[in-house]
């Protein structure tokens, strides 16, 4: 398991299941294990839908197999292809976590790199990281990790509502220049980009 051990010495657990069946039928076996994954007990715990994927996300003091019971559960039709402990944490940005959760907004996404771009991706968030240093950040985003497997990103971030805003002109053209150059090396799944990209990916679903 790739730990963050940081302010809040939280262990990060991710994990990737892929519908390959049919989805909707996929979908709700899913949430019919709502029980077995609560069981658990890992804390700020969810699971995501986009296009084939169901990306799970939780947290806890120290992961020692919490979750295998709810995935050997799985149905036919969802197959487990990155087990927790299993993915490679590509960036993170804990910042100050909210514990009241309703004073986040989630922005949970995935894409598609290319073929030989992992450590491309890596090199350039590392040095988002660099960039940073040891300083911690108030907001916008908070307890914010992105996640690498079967060939795709997969990130989960908690955007405080107090800093929410219109992006000043300044903000839109470097989110402009980053993403453009980011499609260099990958394909969105989810909507974040539609807006940029001019493709119709659906939002994002919660399942759990």
């Amino acid at each position: 398991m790739d730990k963050i051990d940081l302010i809040d010495g939280i262990e990060r657990v991710a994990f990737v299941m892929k519908l390959t069946g049919d989805r909707e039928a996929g979908i709700e076996a899913v949430k019919a294990l709502a029980g077995d994954f609560a069981a658990a007990g890992l804390d700020n715990f969810s699971i995501w839908h986009m296009e084939q994927y169901l990306f799970g996300y939780g947290e806890c003091a120290d992961y020692s197999g919490q979750l295998d019971g709810a995935l050997a559960k799985l149905p036919e039709g969802v197959e487990l292809v990155c087990a927790p402990g299993s993915m490679r944490r590509m960036y993170h940005d804990i910042g100050v976590v909210r514990r009241d959760k309703s004073l986040i907004r989630h922005r949970v996404f995935a894409t598609k790199l290319h073929p030989g771009c992992e450590e491309e991706y890596k090199r350039r968030h590392d040095g988002l990281i660099a960039e940073r240093g040891d300083a911690v950040k108030q907001g916008p985003e908070s307890n914010f990790t992105i996640w690498y497997g079967d060939g795709h990103i997969f990130g989960y971030c908690e955007l405080v509502k107090s800093f929410d805003h219109e992006p000043t002109p300044e903000e839109h053209a470097s989110t402009v220049a980053w993403e453009t150059r980011q499609l260099e090396i990958m394909d969105w799944l989810t909507d974040d980009m539609n807006w940029l990209t001019g493709e119709n990916h659906p939002p994002v679903e919660r399942v759990l």
